[in-house]
């Protein structure tokens, strides 16, 4: 049976083409808003899944990315530099936790956690250590490419792919009254001579669940990891850029990672575009007279002037504009819009990290799959508003231009969802 969205040959991404409705065709992006084709204009709650900071199609990016275009196209970053990308990692350095000195670039936030894992295995290889394992979280995603999909939560996103897999090992997620079990699985593991490194979402799980955890937690795994001489990668490909409430998660924890992987936001959300930075000793047990020590990692595209053009005009928003006013505002809004629903029985473990609002709807069924998923995407689609709940879980994360009228609306979606959808499946 072909259901009417496939008649289109465009295989969209998590997107179940046999029961999903004809995908509407956007023709035009606009401040916190998607203009379809019938000319409605729909509410960007999620920022085109978690990208979009500032506002969809910010003047000084759009102008930066129409300069680079008569100047350039994609030029070989195996065998050339150019401006865009030297000056972008010289602003990424300045912006980053101190002691950051490195900057490889790709493509997704995907390759940014792939590199990253690839720098700590290579770290250790060159230095003729036989350390391997990998340390992650209970209910982590880190992507979709191979690499990154063994390091996140096995289930319904990778069971297709089980054989190409590896195996790392995994600390529980620091619930409320399992803080400490999480702090002794980490000791446990990193005591193993052969861990060679944790990765982690710095303060909230994304794909996970938007499950939260406080920056004293991530302080302690960074002694933990430092105590054993353990790497400690930071995946802030959706925690960075403004989203936990400062620039990057891990100030609130008041540490630096040994290798800091990030996207999504680095150019405003205009174009892909990512980086990982790395400590100075990362870098240098690459460095030799040995060409079999090199850092074995490309992409066609890898350096994109264009795409480290409209990174450099991101950078020059956050220097000229009152930034973090912006994101306080707007987390202050998300509060106040958000406390209605804390004692609302109809919702458990209500939350909050800066900008990033999550609650889940008290229902029998839960976790990615569940039924209401798809019928709250739905809903909300009908209201004009771009939600993409992770099952059950609920959550916003507006661009920072979004006003206290678009959230008012859709915080009144989610309420009346909670009667139509959730009714039915408590």
């Amino acid at each position: 049976m072909m259901s009417p969205a496939t008649t289109s040959p465009v295989w969209h991404p998590f997107a179940q083409h046999q029961i999903e409705p004809i995908f509407k065709k956007i023709v035009q992006t606009d401040g916190a808003y998607l203009i379809d084709e019938d000319g409605r204009s729909i509410l960007d709650a999620i920022s085109s899944w978690w990208v979009i900071t500032h506002q969809h199609r910010h003047p000084l990016i759009s102008e930066a990315i129409r300069g680079a275009l008569d100047r350039f196209d994609q030029v070989i970053f195996a065998e050339y530099t150019h401006e865009p990308a030297e000056e972008l990692a010289k602003g990424l350095i300045r912006l980053a936790p101190p002691g950051l000195t490195h900057v490889f670039y790709s493509d997704s936030g995907s390759t940014a956690v792939e590199v990253g894992l690839k720098m700590a295995l290579g770290f250790f290889h060159n230095r003729g250590s036989e350390r391997s394992r990998i340390v992650v979280m209970e209910g982590g995603y880190h992507g979709d490419t191979i690499g990154t999909m063994s390091a996140g939560a096995r289930g319904v996103f990778n069971t297709a792919y089980a054989p190409l897999l590896f195996d790392v090992d995994t600390i529980p997620f620091p619930g409320p009254g399992r803080e400490q079990e999480t702090i002794d699985v980490l000791e446990h593991f990193c005591r193993d001579d052969n861990v060679a490194a944790l990765l982690i979402e710095p303060l909230v799980l994304g794909a996970g669940g938007m499950k939260m955890y406080a920056p004293r937690l991530l302080q302690e795994f960074r002694r933990i990891t430092e105590r054993h001489g353990t790497l400690l990668i930071a995946d802030e490909v959706m925690t960075g850029w403004g989203r936990t409430g400062t620039l990057f998660a891990c100030e609130q924890a008041k540490l630096t990672p040994d290798i800091l992987c990030t996207s999504k936001g680095i150019t405003g959300g205009a174009l892909p575009l990512a980086a990982t930075l790395c400590k100075p000793e990362i870098f240098e047990a690459h460095l030799s007279q040995d060409r079999s020590r090199m850092f074995y990692h490309s992409s066609s595209y890898t350096a994109n002037p264009i795409a480290c053009a409209a990174g450099l005009a991101n950078l020059a928003v956050w220097g000229a504009e009152p930034m973090d006013e912006r994101i306080h505002g707007l987390a202050g809004m998300q509060s106040d819009r958000l406390a209605k629903f804390r004692d609302d029985p109809r919702f458990v473990d209500v939350r909050q990290q800066g900008t990033i609002t999550a609650l889940d709807l008290a229902v029998t069924t839960t976790g990615y799959l569940s039924e209401v998923g798809p019928l709250l995407r739905a809903f909300f689609r009908e209201r004009g508003v771009l939600i993409r709940p992770l099952g059950n879980v609920i959550y916003l994360m507006p661009p920072y231009c979004v006003t206290a009228g678009d959230l008012d609306r859709a915080y009144e979606a989610i309420h009346e969802a909670a009667d139509v959808i959730g009714r039915a499946w408590r």
